[in-house]
């Protein structure tokens, strides 16, 4: 039995665990985020439970360099402490899902750096066997918007930021079309987002479609789990965090933190690390 004190509750405890069906790998953003809880319970209703879980996500989050919301700074997913624990683990069925790949380039990043990034990725997961999905841009949202809510996205999210929305514009094209291409040639899949699922800045989900829109995303993970001949699970396991998960490694005013991972705990035993 672990002691759980790291978010300062001193009852919490790590009781043993059931051995884990699988591995849900989920890299992403502020989109990943805010509805972390609700990926996990999707993709499992596909892939099966309880499972590991590594996450590299966090609003504003980079995958390629340090990035700062506030006051708290984390690494880029790819320096994250995410891969070493995935070279690390024991052998089993693994599915990852790639999100929120675009904030990049309203830090200033190419896009053949932003693509490079993300085909790093790709190649570390797929030296473990793991099954890929990937979302592309919302391309469609992205283009739709008009300059004076670009600019006030723009300033309110990314206010070092000093691309025009054409430039934006162009450079969320090529990632778009950049992913299209790596997708085909590294076979993974590849979920285009509908511009109906976005809100009002084009980038993130509206809160009453996040259902739906991580329901579509995760059933892709079904054809992955028949390849195994894996068992669906039949209803939605309604999950609740017992213990939210704790960044492994963080800045907060320039300060380094650390928490031992896992550090999330879900009603079904499923456990979180979170990098």
């Amino acid at each position: 039995m672990r002691q759980l004190n790291e978010t300062g509750d001193a009852n919490a405890t790590w009781h043993q665990q059931p051995k884990q069906a699988n591995r849900l790998i989920l890299l992403g953003a502020s989109n990943l985020t805010l509805s972390l809880r609700l990926v996990i319970q999707q993709a499992q209703h596909y892939c099966g439970r309880p499972s590991e879980v590594l996450v590299a996500a966090g609003h504003g989050r980079s995958y390629g360099e340090s990035s700062q919301v506030l006051v708290r700074e984390l690494p880029g997913i790819i320096a994250s402490g995410l891969w070493s624990q995935l070279d690390a683990g024991n052998a089993r069925p693994t599915y990852a899902l790639l999100t929120d790949i675009g904030n990049d380039i309203l830090y200033g990043f190419m896009p053949h750096q932003i693509l490079q990034w993300i085909a790093w990725c790709v190649e570390q997961l797929q030296k473990h066997s793991v099954h890929i999905v990937m979302t592309n841009l919302p391309i469609a949202s992205i283009e739709s918007l008009p300059e004076w809510r670009y600019q006030l996205f723009r300033n309110l999210f990314y206010p070092s930021c000093q691309l025009s929305r054409s430039e934006a514009v162009e450079r969320a094209r090529a990632v778009h079309r950049g992913l299209i291409e790596l997708a085909a040639r590294k076979q993974c899949v590849l979920c285009e987002q509908h511009p109906e699922w976005m809100s009002a800045d084009g980038i993130h989900y509206a809160y009453g479609k996040r259902q739906e829109l991580y329901h579509h995303i995760c059933a892709y993970f079904s054809v992955m789990r028949d390849q195994l001949g894996l068992a669906e699970d039949k209803q939605l396991f309604p999950q609740i965090w017992l213990q939210r998960p704790q960044f492994a490694y963080k800045k907060v005013w320039g300060k380094e933190k650390r928490c031992p991972q896992p550090s999330g705990l879900l009603t079904d035993k499923t456990v979180v690390f979170l990098y």
